[in-house]
């Protein structure tokens, strides 16, 4: 059968330094992998220099910095010659903004209201600061705005390409208002400007762009003309120079006569008026909506997909849409309705997907028309499969003694939302407020309820909701956010005094959108649908800020579960829940994509393989971690604060000190010895940045607003210590003895993710360069560059020996297998089991199996059978004390421990990892006779 979506995803990170021609020239290694489809990152024109594509400036055209139109068309050719397809990132929630790459922005920072994209970003244009009524409040400066003013950091300048005049602030261009034009050019002393003046004293400015359109036109075509002319351009640059000298005279009069209010960037959070991605204020929300913005800015798309250069797209924070279910089904009924256009042997159906975290127990909603989510679920459901209850106690006793705090993790997400709602999405929050006040005054019944009192009340509301968003749309809401509603409602009350308790119902009954249609008139119908947008997009950016970059760095128990779409408080999964996700995915969502590695990811997939198997050896954990910090004493430093309200302390606080050991052992490269200075240096590179970033999410000692500079100092002088060959020898040999300890297992935890992946229910996405050990850290240092070269020649090298011997696993890798060949190698033999299987992946059933005996808990077993194909996988978990040895991935004394009874067909069975045999006639089959090679099996049942 022809497979209806793809067979797996290799991600890239596409920027200036990875282009399509990078790409197109390992096309042949990703072919040979075994990759069906390359699952690209945004190639929509963004800012310049953007290292992830997130921030685009214009959906209209590909990014020239990677190759442009030509670039792509050239990749694709060489995709469809290797039988493969792409999937691109899409942004339809933000734009990048600031600077001076964005048309659109720029548009209406010259005209504000009148211009015709001012309804496109989700600008309040009716803010309540008197200062910001009919303006953009602009945070883009780097200090006050007097400051600037006075350090003549501002000046004016015309741009003979876009024939505008703009105020300059290095790198940002701020539009002049034409209607200003014609007093500035007077000061420019020549006869050709001067007659220029009163065509523009002409145009009324009062009246919308596009009534004056022709003629804004031919004034600035008459400036540009006339600029050409040396004299005229030095004329025109000496009269903006006057205003640019006399800043608080002339300069200063005049920006405040602009569309915009330009103000310090820490302003943003307490004074911003249109809608931001999370608190970047280099990214504004985008109306998409509305039906010109969405097909504006999906025309490029429409293309593309038409003339079958894509196959899918994935949806970059749906989240953030005022309505994402619609314009999920929106955009698939767009894309099917180009399908006739296509090639035709392209005209399969659309793949899309959209990034979505989901709470434990939380299901995509269905009727959207996605195939699924990116898959972060997937990578918390096999991560917390991985980690050992019977760690869960010490390991808890440790973080709780050493931290001398016994909040949960959720209690660290709700003081974090607590802060968050009054430092960093001040703005935000109060517009969500106003908007339910305005509710409330619109009514008699419930018009003495306060701004203050409702500002409280909401505050509970925003603290206590256990997920990223509802989805109540003007059909009203389903069962789903009806539960979600009510149990948030009983929190809330407990946490609010007597009088407040009422007003919880009332709130929820104007978010519930009672009002959309029992409105007593339209206007309070429109403050309803208003606040219930405001609260539904609100949640995201407080959910995310709250669990991910704040309580993650917060709470440090094992940080291993302290990951994108995980909950750390749920620190592990049984094998029922495990086989029970995996079967209501095949039953809902079957080709939902399952990632163990993102660009977003906090650590990587071996990282968080190799902590997790701290939960198997808590107590030896907690010896050596005891040891390292009285052994390291003495390279702490007394912090002495400018702020004379706050006491000496210790740096590092023993907080941040426990989870750099984590790290330090989980991301220890596998070549780095304790005699390589230069190693050592790059190593600790790399951990600094990540140290000091975890230091300000956490947003207790230092903070991104607010960075406390001695402490972080202190904090990387403590780093640059431990990682000193000669200072700590001592340490760094209990170090690395340690990860040594627990690296075989990590490993094996990998392998058994990978095969995982590779084997449920999903279609199973790589992430860049994650068929080697994946070891990285956060962002951006899970984005370095990938060797592809290197993967290449040793996947080469290991097709040939399975060629040649008739091997499938070449037992040199698995001697090596510190050097990641073999991990690849399972990945390449699973991806061409996908391939040559298709059917059996994309339609087969899903049975979970369990073994009996001594470590019956120890094995991760399932079949999957359609028509007369069928494959048992078996993997290992907590197998550190089964090891034969701690240098080798060899299991050993697993005594009595099988599977029986549970294989619905018996027969024989060849392990397509190592090319093995194994009969299960009598329905038995022992664990050490399906580990004796390798320590997993993936049996595919052969034919009679």
């Amino acid at each position: 059968m022809t497979p209806q979506h793809p067979l797996s995803t290799l991600r890239l990170q596409f920027h200036k330094g990875f282009t399509f021609a990078d790409a197109l020239e390992h096309v042949g290694y990703f072919s040979s992998l075994g990759v069906s489809h390359i699952y690209a990152s945004p190639i929509f024109t963004a800012r310049p220099n953007s290292s992830h594509g997130y921030d685009i400036v214009d959906p209209t055209q590909i990014n020239p910095e990677l190759g442009g139109r030509k670039g792509l068309a050239r990749l694709v050719e060489a995709l469809r010659h290797a039988h493969m397809g792409l999937i691109v990132d899409i942004v339809p929630n933000h734009m990048g903004v600031g600077g001076a790459d964005n048309p659109w922005w720029q548009h209406v920072f010259e005209w504000g209201r009148h211009s015709p994209y001012a309804m496109w970003f989700d600008i309040d244009w009716h803010s309540p600061d008197p200062y910001l009524h009919n303006k953009i409040l602009a945070p883009f400066l780097g200090d006050a705005y007097g400051v600037v003013i006075d350090q003549g950091d501002i000046h004016l300048e015309y741009d003979r390409q876009t024939q505008r005049i703009q105020a300059r602030y290095f790198d940002n261009a701020f539009p002049i208002a034409l209607a200003d034009y014609a007093d500035i050019l007077q000061g420019a002393d020549h006869p050709g400007v001067a007659g220029l003046l009163a065509q523009f004293r002409r145009i009324d400015y009062s009246l919308p762009f596009l009534d004056i359109q022709s003629q804004v036109n031919q004034v600035l075509a008459a400036l540009a003309t006339l600029s050409l002319h040396p004299e005229v351009e030095e004329a025109i640059n000496t009269a903006l120079a006057s205003y640019s000298d006399q800043g608080i005279e002339k300069l200063h009069p005049l920006l405040e006569k602009q569309h915009y209010r330009l103000t310090w960037w820490r302003n943003a959070s307490d004074q911003i008026n249109w809608r931001r991605f999370f608190e970047v204020s280099e990214l504004a929300g985008v109306r998409v909506e509305l039906d010109e913005v969405f097909e504006a800015t999906h025309s490029l798309l429409f293309e593309l997909y038409a003339q079958g250069l894509i196959d899918g797209v994935r949806l970059d924070h749906i989240d953030g849409l005022a309505q994402p279910q619609d314009y999920c089904r929106k955009l698939r009924a767009r894309l099917e309705g180009l399908m006739p256009n296509r090639p035709p042997h392209l005209r399969t159906p659309v793949y899309m997907i959209a990034e979505k975290i989901l709470a434990p127990g939380e299901w995509l909603r269905e009727g959207w028309g996605l195939d699924g989510t990116t898959g972060y679920e997937f990578m918390d459901q096999v991560s917390a499969l991985l980690h050992d209850p019977q760690g869960v106690q010490p390991l808890n006793a440790l973080w709780h003694q050493l931290s001398q705090n016994e909040k949960s993790f959720h209690q660290h997400v709700e003081q974090a939302r607590r802060q968050l709602l009054s430092e960093n999405l001040v703005s935000e929050f109060e517009a969500a407020v106003h908007a339910l006040h305005a509710i409330a005054r619109a009514d008699l019944h419930t018009r003495d309820y306060s701004l203050a009192s409702i500002r409280r009340v909401f505050t509970e509301i925003l603290v206590h909701f256990p997920v990223y968003r509802s989805y109540v749309t003007v059909g009203g809401m389903d069962a789903q956010d009806e539960e979600l509603f009510e149990s948030t409602a009983i929190k809330a009350r407990r946490t609010l005094g007597h009088v407040d308790k009422p007003l919880v119902d009332i709130i929820f009954s104007w978010l519930r959108g009672d009002l959309i249609h029992d409105a007593p008139s339209p206007e309070i119908s429109d403050l309803s649908q208003r606040a219930i947008t405001r609260f539904q997009q609100l949640m995201p950016p407080l959910c995310a800020k709250s669990m991910e970059d704040t309580a993650f760095y917060r709470f440090g128990r094992l940080v291993s579960r302290n990951e994108v779409g995980s909950d750390p408080d749920m620190f592990t999964l049984d094998m029922a829940a495990f086989h029970d996700a995996c079967q209501r995915r095949l039953a809902m969502y079957p080709a939902n994509l399952l990632a163990t590695a993102t660009h977003d990811h906090k650590r990587g997939e071996d990282v968080r393989a190799r902590i997790a198997v701290i939960s198997q050896v808590p107590m030896q954990w907690e010896q050596q971690v005891k040891r390292w910090i009285e052994m390291n004493q003495r390279f702490h430093t007394r912090v002495f604060p400018q702020e004379m309200k706050f006491v000496a302390y210790d740096a590092p606080r023993v907080t941040h000190e426990y989870m750099l050991y984590q790290m330090l052992v989980g991301a220890w490269p596998f070549d780095l010895q304790v005699n390589d200075p230069a190693g050592l240096k790059a190593y600790g590179e790399r951990m600094e940045a990540w140290f000091i970033k975890s230091i300000r999410e956490a947003k207790w000692m230092s903070s991104w607003v607010q960075a406390n500079e001695p402490y972080e100092e202190a904090c990387a002088d403590f780093l640059r210590h431990l990682l000193d060959p000669v200072e700590s020898s001592e340490f760094l040999h209990s170090l690395v003895q340690f990860t040594e300890l627990i690296a075989p297992a990590g490993a094996i935890n990998s392998l058994a993710q990978t095969v995982l992946r590779m084997t449920v229910p999903g279609i199973p996405d790589l992430y860049q360069g994650t068929e080697f050990w994946d070891l990285s850290l956060v962002d951006p240092d899970n984005r370095r560059p990938v060797d592809y070269a290197l993967r290449a020649q040793t996947l080469h090298a290991t097709t040939h020996h399975a060629t040649s011997n008739h091997a499938p696993t070449n037992p040199v890798l698995l001697a090596n297998w510190r050097q990641g060949g073999i991990k690849q190698a399972i990945i390449h033999r699973l991806l061409g089991l996908r391939k040559q299987h298709a059917a059996l992946f994309e339609a087969g059933d899903y049975q979970a199996l369990y073994a009996q005996g001594m470590h019956a808990d120890k094995v991760v077993a399932f079949q999957r059978q359609h028509d007369e194909q069928c494959l048992l996988v078996v993997v290992p978990r907590f197998c550190h004390a089964l090891l034969a040895d701690h240098g080798s991935l060899t299991l050993a004394n697993w005594h009595d421990t099988r599977l029986e009874k549970g294989l619905r067909v018996p027969g024989r069975y060849r392990d397509i990892l190592t090319g093995k045999v194994h009969l299960a006639e009598d329905n038995t089959l022992p664990l050490a006779e399906l580990f004796a090679t390798l320590p997993l099996a993936v049996l595919l049942l052969e034919p009679e």
